[in-house]
């Protein structure tokens, strides 16, 4: 099986392929220092299975997998965390793997003996993908940075710098004073993850950051004409039932 190790500490690394080295059927492809280098290897690699420390820098390990293009191959995911006991009952209600800092043997060896079936079986391994999935989508709120792609790398956004995130031709774009940059992640995603009284849904399209509006008009019955300070000042049309959001959102409208 092909691993990737993702921990911001070098010794924590060292330790796992150390205890790794154990098994003649791991491989050991790739390590990731910090969030974003870790949506990186989990990209171009395509690992099987990766370890991933929870409290990283950029992005902590359940905003990395919520950064993946939808399109990437998603490998089984071990967590390593420092959490405590209560913290783990949400990992072992659903049944994902984890190893407590700092990582024991015979437990690192246990959890291995389990992904090994889950990768020979498609249904299985779909099944505990789906599994981690959901308690990344509990977990991993509010999102701190946004993961943009520039050309052949990844970068970081702050969601306060982002005036909006519009979708075009199928994508999701974050649009800031600036440039206009694709995202990896789904609109209805981004509406849940970020604060709803800075992020308002404008349209099915597009999700606005209320701090971005430049003037907002009143426009045939009940609607609104919303320009923004991005750099094309872009006009959206907010329906009916959507201006009575943005008024509880913006009072004095």
């Amino acid at each position: 099986m092909r691993v990737v190790l993702a921990d911001d500490e070098a010794p924590a690394r060292s330790r796992l392929r150390r205890q790794l080295s154990s098994c003649p059927d791991v491989e050991i492809v790739g390590d990731a220092e910090d969030g974003l280098s870790a949506v990186d290897s989990i990209v171009t690699l395509q690992p099987d299975l990766l370890f991933l420390d929870v409290q990283m820098p950029g992005l902590n390990g359940f905003e990395v997998l919520r950064a993946l293009p939808p399109d990437a191959r998603r490998p089984l995911v071990i967590f390593v965390t420092g959490f405590d006991q209560h913290a783990l009952a949400a990992f072992e209600a659903d049944a994902v793997s984890y190893l407590v800092k700092p990582v024991q043997e015979q437990r690192l060896l246990q959890v291995i003996d389990r992904v090994r079936p889950l990768l020979l079986h498609a249904a299985s391994q779909a099944s505990e993908i789906e599994r981690i999935d959901k308690v990344v989508r509990t977990q991993a709120l509010p999102l701190r940075h946004i993961v943009a792609r520039n050309r052949d790398r990844f970068v970081l956004l702050a969601p306060a710098s982002v005036s909006f995130f519009a979708i075009s031709d199928g994508l999701v774009w974050a649009h800031t004073p600036a440039a206009r940059t694709l995202v990896n992640y789904q609109l209805a995603d981004l509406e849940s993850a970020l604060p709803p009284e800075q992020f308002f849904r404008a349209s099915r399209a597009a999700l606005i950051n209320v701090a971005h509006i430049l003037e907002v008009k009143p426009f045939l019955k009940s609607t609104f004409l919303i320009t923004m300070r991005d750099g094309g000042h872009t006009e959206f049309q907010v329906g009916e039932r959507r201006a009575r959001l943005l008024r509880q959102l913006l009072p004095g409208l």
